[in-house]
């Protein structure tokens, strides 16, 4: 039945670990404490001061109603209005708030102390099927506390209470009647070893006893006895509980863990009960509720336009429980854990920042902060801090992005969504309408035109136009070449079309959203691949609330794109090298084919240099005969008439002329040497097509 008896997940757990220590702690049942005994027993002041040493959640009925009346409930509500009434609760109304409160967010992080259920009233259940409902309590109790007392001393205890009407404050029998008060006052007197300490403490408290007896003898008078404390009534409300409850309290009991139940002698006082309780309740190693405090409150200055690590050092040192020691920041850091337990990022606000198991947690809103204080554990548990998951990846073809989307939806257990998958209905949907409307357009166009032609040959015999339904076999063609024309032209969507398919693929996601893994939030979970495409996408993504989280840009660093072009051509390297191998094949046949003629060329070209040469061979021989007659008559008065004449001759030259192609090409080489006469000798040099060569003389002496 006990929550102790369950085995813990992870039973090996390192208390040295602060992790491990935290995620234990935020993982372990509260401590759930139901306290028994007879009407009048005790119960009440046990409970009540039990939870509050312990932080746990008192539930008792009178303290539930207060609590929604407060509260401004529906149950407090109508609690108000039944007592405006002068009408009182009924079982029902006061057991369906015990039943809620049990089950509330507090209980589960706090834990509570039950007190006055079962109740002995059967108006709305019997005590048996009250029991029933304690079995199925979703917090099953850890400890349940017995106070025993005999109903002689429970009769006299209940019996001599008094009830002040104007503050509603009970006293007992030995804080009003005087003999008591006197008997105590002599007990108290009487002589003891005690050291100087122990009478001061001993002095304090006479004073403090004889200012309580002024004011007891002031107000005797005032005290009443309430009708239930009277002794017949006592009687009769004792005999009723044996009578229908001890029975199946004595069965409950007997199905607890012995080590878990817990015994008290009711005569004693309501502190030495608590100090037996919370000691054995330490003795169990029972953790007690972790308390939630709030840093700032309102009095105190406001933290506005303080940076992130500034402000959390700031509040580290706010509040302390103890000297240097100070708040530890979180893994959350400024980010509200509530905002993104619900799937989103939000900085937190510095005036609503708290600390819970010594660290800080900044909230968003105050919706958000009482959600918190309430039970923080379901915004702090594993797999969190973990980002919803709304991630956009784009940029060129094969950057990766495909891999870079799948790998971060594997690691968050996100979905991966291909916008060109769920555009893709759309875009053929605009495609057909498009040639729809290409497709009327040619027809409309081709009827104008036979209609055109029938008014201009004036052939009345031919067919109206309303009975031109049919195409001839040309007009066909045209008008399907036009259609996959258009087919083959880019369609683009607006970018409205664009958020509106996101938008409807992620409302579907959401329903599916909670079973990515335990505890997982509503929102997120998504991850697009190459999306957004313009700036028009963007404002598209931003009316409809669709921003995401994180963005991830693909691009290649590397000087030309290489990389990029490396992973293009290993994607299509058969394609590629198909078209490379075409292309030499193609330039190896031209080439071919230029040498083929360039080969068909140089016969040619020789025979018309042969006679060039000719013709050349007999201009010289005809100068050269006139240059001997010439020299042969001057050699008698001027022995070096023979140069001289040469130099006033302006020398011969002996011209070759070029091929008057435009290719680079150089002439063919003489074989030897030429020598005219008088020590002249023929020079010769390379030179390209398009140039002449000069052979010129030159005087060997």
């Amino acid at each position: 039945m006990a929550s102790q008896e369950e085995k813990q997940s992870q039973p090996f757990t390192d208390i040295f670990n602060e992790d491990e220590a935290e995620k234990s702690f935020l993982l372990s049942k509260p401590a759930c404490i139901i306290v028994l005994g007879k009407p009048c027993s005790g119960k009440k002041t046990l409970a009540g001061k039990l939870a509050q040493i312990w932080k746990c959640i008192l539930i008792e009925a009178s303290e539930v109603i207060q609590t929604n009346i407060n509260e401004g409930t529906e149950y407090g509500l109508k609690c108000q209005e039944l007592l405006y009434k002068g009408q009182s609760i009924s079982e029902e109304l006061v057991t369906e708030m015990i039943l809620k409160k049990i089950e509330s967010p507090e209980v589960a992080h706090f834990g509570y102390v039950l007190s006055g259920f079962p109740s002995l009233s059967e108006e709305y259940m019997t005590v048996s099927q009250q029991m029933e409902k304690i079995r199925n309590l979703k917090l099953k109790p850890d400890f349940l506390i017995n106070i025993k007392c005999s109903d002689y001393d429970l009769c006299q205890r209940v019996s001599g209470q008094r009830q002040r009407p104007d503050s509603g404050e009970i006293y007992q029998r030995n804080q009003w009647d005087p003999s008591l008060i006197e008997k105590q006052k002599k007990n108290r007197d009487q002589p003891e070893e005690e050291n100087e300490e122990d009478e001061a403490e001993a002095e304090e408290m006479e004073e403090e006893t004889e200012q309580d007896s002024l004011k007891m003898s002031e107000m005797i008078d005032q005290l009443v006895q309430r009708p239930e404390d009277m002794l017949e009534n006592i009687k009769e409300r004792v005999g009723l509980y044996k009578d229908t409850m001890l029975r199946s309290l004595e069965d409950l009991m007997a199905e607890q863990d012995s080590q878990y139940l817990i015994e008290l002698d009711g005569n004693r006082e309501p502190d030495e009960l608590l100090a037996s309780v919370v000691s054995r309740l330490q003795s169990m190693d029972v953790r007690n509720g972790a308390p939630i405090i709030r840093l700032q409150s309102q009095q105190e200055e406001m933290l506005e336009g303080v940076e992130n690590d500034e402000l959390l050092r700031v509040l580290s040192s706010f509040k302390l429980i103890a000297p240097r020691y100070r708040w530890r920041r979180s893994r959350w850091g400024p980010v509200c854990p509530v905002a993104l337990k619900n799937g989103d990022i939000v900085m937190g606000n510095p005036e609503l920042a708290v600390s819970f198991l010594g660290k800080m947690y900044v909230l968003s809103s105050p919706e958000a902060l009482k959600m918190f204080m309430l039970n923080p554990r379901p915004y702090l548990l594993p797999p969190m801090p973990m980002p919803p998951c709304k991630v956009l990846v784009f940029g060129p073809p094969l950057s990766g992005r495909t891999t870079v989307c799948k790998l971060i939806a594997n690691k968050y257990k996100g979905k991966f969504l291909d916008m060109a998958e769920l555009i893709q209905s759309h875009v053929e949907e605009l495609r057909e309408k498009k040639a729809e409307q290409v497709r009327r357009y040619e027809i409309e166009k081709a009827k104008t035109a036979v209609e055109d032609s029938l008014e201009s040959e004036k052939q009345s015999e031919e067919p109206e136009m309303s009975e031109l339904t049919d195409l001839h076999p040309e007009g066909e063609e045209v008008v399907e070449e036009a259609v996959e024309g258009s087919s083959e032209s880019e369609d683009t969507l607006s970018p409205e079309t664009y958020a509106e398919v996101l938008e409807r693929a992620i409302a579907e996601l959401m329903k599916k959203n909670k079973d990515r893994f335990p505890g997982a939030p509503e929102k997120g979970g998504w991850v697009v691949d190459n999306f957004p495409l313009s700036e028009g996408h963007w404002s598209a993504l931003s009316e409809r609330g669709l921003l995401p989280d994180t963005v991830v840009c693909l691009k290649d660093t590397e000087t030309g794109g290489g990389c990029i072009l490396r992973r293009t051509y290993l994607a299509n390297k058969d394609e590629f090298d198909s078209k490379i191998l075409k292309r030499l094949a193609e330039e190896a046949l031209e080439k071919e084919k230029e040498e083929e003629e360039e080969r068909r060329e140089i016969p040619e070209m020789l025979t018309s240099e042969e006679g060039e040469q000719s013709q050349a061979d007999a201009e010289e021989k005809d100068s050269r005969g006139a240059m001997y007659a010439c020299a042969s008559v001057r050699d008698r008065t001027n022995p070096c008439s023979d140069y001289e004449t040469w130099r006033r001759w302006g020398g011969c030259k002996y011209l070759k002329e070029g091929c008057n192609e435009g290719r680079a090409r150089l002439f063919l080489e003489v074989p030897s040497a030429r020598t005219r006469g008088k020590g002249h000798r023929l020079q010769h040099r390379r030179c390209p097509l398009t140039i002449r060569k000069n052979f010129c003389t030159e005087h060997i002496f």
